[in-house]
């Protein structure tokens, strides 16, 4: 009876934080930003991830409350833990941009992160990896052009325009101006500027 009363109470509570989460989102649309911060709050203090990621939004972007990068952090990152994967990309940023404790294990910790959200499908997650690991202080050519080109076939313009500029400058692949040209078609078709520039040239 006792395990019974603890699953009822389960449910109870997550019931409340997934209602809480979407009167919070419902609020946000309507323009009601501090009753959607006081929401999402409600339900990120109850351990609701999605709630959680959205409390780390609107600290990150003043929406609701004030801005408040240290808060926004902390909130991605309890998201994060419970794998929530957008959230993993964010508190990756966080710790490059703003996360306390050395650099090395900053990096070293978002880029796991990075790792994690771009496996779920994240793109921008896969954009971000593609670019670090092709300007980092030690490029992984082959490493960032597999992240750009999931990026890239998630529809993401930038990250196809610089598949294009791998392909021109044989970077991580041999070097292939036809592939390239036919790259930068693509995300000029999509809109990207550089690439209709590139192709111009």
């Amino acid at each position: 009876l006792e395990e019974a009363a603890f699953q009822l109470q389960q449910i109870f509570r997550i019931d409340i934080s997934i209602a809480l989460n979407i009167l919070g989102i419902e609020s946000m649309r309507a323009g009601r930003c501090r009753v959607a911060f006081t929401c999402f709050k409600l339900a990120a203090d109850r351990g609701y991830s999605k709630a959680q990621f959205n409390v780390g939004l609107c600290y990150e972007h003043g929406r609701g409350t004030e801005k408040d990068l240290e808060k926004a952090g902390f909130y991605y990152c309890q998201a994060a833990s419970s794998h929530h994967p957008m959230a993993q990309y964010r508190y990756a940023r966080h710790l490059l941009q703003h996360g306390p404790g050395s650099l090395w294990d900053r990096h070293r910790k978002a880029v796991a992160l990075l790792e994690q959200a771009a496996g779920a499908g994240i793109t921008e997650a896969q954009a971000y990896l593609g670019v670090f690991y092709m300007r980092g202080l030690q490029p992984q050519e082959k490493r960032g052009l597999k992240y750009l080109l999931q990026a890239a076939n998630s529809g993401d313009a930038q990250s196809r325009y610089h598949v294009g500029v791998c392909y021109e400058q044989g970077l991580g692949v041999q070097q292939d101006v036809a592939e390239a040209r036919r790259h930068y078609q693509q995300s000029a078709a999509a809109g990207n500027r550089q690439a209709l520039e590139r192709l111009q040239a």
